[in-house]
Formats: C-alpha cells, sequence, structure tokens
C-alpha cells in the first residue's frame, strides 16, 4: 500500500467523522431537559430543577468535548 492510498483513506474517516457530529440533537435534547428542569422549578420544585439543569449542563459540555 502506497502512501497515496493511506492518505485517501484518512480523508474518507475524516469525512465520515464530520458528517456524524450531532449538533441538532444535541440542541434539542438541552432544550428538552431544560423544559422539564423550568418545569420542575415553576411547580416548586426548584432545588430538583436547578440541579437537573446543572447536570444537564455538565453532561452536554463533556458530551461536546468529546468526553
Amino acid at each position: 500500500m502506497s502512501t497515496e492510498d493511506d492518505f485517501g483513506l484518512w480523508e474518507r474517516e475524516l469525512r465520515a467523522a464530520k458528517a456524524g457530529t450531532g449538533g441538532r440533537g444535541m440542541v434539542a435534547v438541552g432544550a428538552l431537559v431544560a423544559a422539564g428542569c423550568t418545569a420542575l422549578i415553576m411547580s416548586g420544585q426548584a432545588p430538583l430543577g436547578a440541579a437537573g439543569l446543572i447536570l444537564c449542563s455538565v453532561i452536554l459540555l463533556l458530551w461536546r468535548l468529546g468526553l
């Protein structure tokens, strides 16, 4: 296998990795969880809703970083 063959393989792998970033899904999940936590806060469960928002933020940040 020559270097040209390897380079083409690497380009295909990079294109496949860029195509599946899932940015829309992350925004949708974040909005849904934020709406649920807001509903908890409005219903009188402020500590639970705040904890949910904080936990969701940390999870989404780690997901975005790829960890």
